[in-house]
């Protein structure tokens, strides 16, 4: 949760994870106050450093790294518009309401682009299933790509989603990360409550389930790598 994890994209979390740390670092740029301080993530810790960096003027974060132990950054977190004094609508945070923008968001990418890419989906299989078997593999043809569906039902069920769209924005944005911060070995991951979800090699994965653990969601998504579908 926001309120007892590090959070590199939530002010708050910054400014706890730097009051928390009695060995935080401070220096001073031409431009910027930077701390060093440690990481809080409960569910991962190969990530557990971070570079935090506040505007002097304004006293905004502006930049967040996250480090491995060898001290590389892995993410980066970049502040383009901060607001101290925020105002929402009622329905901000609808769950719906987010869905359509986001599919909105993909189909203006799809406008702005001409760039095909012309390989198909291979579907990846995940190599650990915690004793569950693949229940039903169903395909959808999204306007832009596709999206397959594995249901894996047994002792604890869950559903892996793949979508891979068939064309390149030719502008990249920064994506919220909704959750904790998790390095699976080959890519980042946003580890909630019920689910796991990352990117690698032009596909967006999804892993999900009300019965496995977070850590169980983890080592699942580490399998997900490597085995194409039949």
């Amino acid at each position: 949760m926001p309120e007892n994890s590090s959070q590199p994209y939530l002010y708050q979390s910054l400014v706890n994870d730097i009051k928390a740390d009695d060995e935080a670092e401070f220096q001073v740029t031409d431009s910027h106050y930077v701390f060093h301080t440690k990481t809080n993530y409960q569910s991962n810790n190969n990530l557990p450093y971070q570079e935090i960096y506040f505007d002097k003027k304004e006293y905004t974060p502006t930049l967040v790294k996250v480090l491995d132990r060898d001290k590389k950054a892995l993410v980066e977190v970049k502040f383009t518009q901060f607001a101290m004094d925020p105002t929402f609508g009622e329905d901000d945070f609808s769950v719906d309401k987010d869905m359509i923008e986001e599919d909105e968001g993909k189909e203006e990418d799809v406008a702005a682009s001409g760039e095909e890419q012309e390989d198909p989906l291979a579907v990846i299989f995940p190599l650990n299933t915690v004793g569950a078997e693949l229940a039903e593999k169903k395909e959808v043809s999204l306007d832009n790509g596709e999206r397959v569906i594995l249901t894996f039902t047994g002792e604890k069920n869950f559903t892996l989603v793949q979508e891979k769209l068939n064309v390149v924005p030719t502008a990249s944005h920064p994506q919220e990360a909704d959750g904790d911060l998790v390095n699976l070995g080959f890519a980042i991951a946003a580890l909630a409550e019920n689910k796991i979800e990352w990117t690698y090699d032009g596909v967006d994965f999804m892993l999900a389930s009300e019965e496995l653990t977070k850590e169980e969601l983890i080592e699942v998504a580490q399998s997900v790598q490597g085995k194409e579908a039949k």
